[in-house]
């Protein structure tokens, strides 16, 4: 790798990403999908005791799954928005806050609340599972940026997050990963293991019960950025992408003297940087002829923002994807979860939750 960096300036530099192909072939599946709910920015999707539960910046709300289509109702507004849900196992809600803290609604545990994790103050609660009482498990993306910094950690070249398992009884805290590049989601498999989302280097990790041993790599070089992960009743599981990976700002990250001048210089909202949405600011980056032609915006066009959504099988290998593509606008992907013989689908960029059918084809290619 050293020597490549000394020959890069003389034989050239190529910045690849993996294509959208076979099972991720694009399609308009998530824009061709049915709108259950339109909502400002929804995000967090979970299911407790019959009823469906997303986060809408700093609000709880809530809709039975018999009646996903009606009237949400709030069930708890905040000073900072929601980063994270969980179902607890007796019907009661988990939160994660921008402001670090886990707080917990219902059930035998409702009105507690977590600040730390370790030696440490929690700061990026990004995901939250609880498979069994007694204890919770929390991805930290990052050690110094809050959840709402997402952008700022990956062009900073952030990898300070970690992962952790939280003992409700007795209070012990046990780090199970740490230097990750923003773990954004976690799958508890039947054997106890965990999947995590590791945002910043497109992949999926799996990590033993107790956090022993070296954390492997189960799916790579994924062609977006890897958000919260759901289980399907059927077997394997749901992954969702929060925005795509592009060869500009794959090149930006690069580029160490200009990413740190844009990042010193530039409003954020128009670095060069995967967004959950665009189009909507002609100062925003990509404007060019290759984006837009005769004011039309292509569907092949690079684009700072997607929506995708994967269905994996057992082995965690994708099957079946559904998509938004550039000229779409149900971008943005944070969360899927399957139940009552739907997937609902929180496109956060695209204000809406969506629904897919659960049986396997859905998903066409695009011709």
């Amino acid at each position: 790798m050293f020597i490549d960096r000394l020959l890069d300036p003389f034989r050239g530099k190529a910045v690849t990403i993996p294509p959208m192909d076979g099972a991720l072939k694009p399609n308009t599946a998530l824009d061709d999908a049915a709108a259950l709910l339109t909502v400002e920015a929804p995000d967090n999707l979970a299911v407790a005791d019959g009823r469906l539960y997303f986060s809408s910046g700093s609000t709880l709300l809530t809709v039975p799954l018999t009646q996903p289509s009606s009237t949400p109702q709030m069930v708890a507004q905040f000073g900072c928005a929601v980063t994270a849900l969980s179902a607890t196992p007796d019907g009661g809600i988990a939160m994660g806050l921008d402001d670090g803290r886990i707080l917990f609604k219902g059930g035998a545990l409702d009105g507690r609340e977590l600040k730390s994790v370790g030696p440490d103050r929690l700061v990026c609660p990004t995901a939250l599972a609880m498979p069994h009482p007694g204890s919770i498990l929390v991805t930290q993306g990052s050690a110094p940026h809050r959840p709402g910094d997402w952008v700022v950690d990956l062009m900073g070249k952030g990898a300070s997050g970690s992962v952790w398992r939280i003992d409700l009884e007795t209070g012990t805290e046990t780090c199970l990963a740490r230097g990750l590049a923003w773990p954004n989601g976690i799958l508890v498999e039947p054997d106890h293991r965990m999947v995590i989302s590791e945002s910043w280097r497109h992949r999926l990790l799996r990590l033993s019960a107790d956090g022993r041993g070296q954390a492997g790599p189960v799916l790579s070089k994924l062609p977006g950025y890897p958000a919260r992960l759901a289980p399907s009743p059927g077997g394997g599981a749901w992954l969702a992408l929060f925005a795509p990976r592009n060869r500009l700002i794959e090149f930006v990250l690069d580029e160490n003297d200009y990413r740190t001048d844009m990042m010193r210089d530039i409003d954020r909202e128009f670095w060069i940087a995967p967004s959950l949405s665009s189009s909507v600011s002609f100062l925003e980056p990509l404007q060019c002829g290759s984006v837009r032609t005769m004011g039309i915006r292509k569907p092949w066009a690079p684009s700072r923002s997607y929506g995708l959504v994967v269905r994996l099988d057992e082995a965690l290998q994708p099957v079946e994807s559904f998509h938004s593509r550039s000229n779409g606008n149900r971008h943005g992907v944070t969360s899927v979860v399957e139940a009552g013989g739907r997937v609902l689908v929180a496109a956060k960029g695209g204000h809406a939750i969506l629904a897919i059918g659960a049986t396997p084809g859905g998903g066409r290619a695009a011709l």
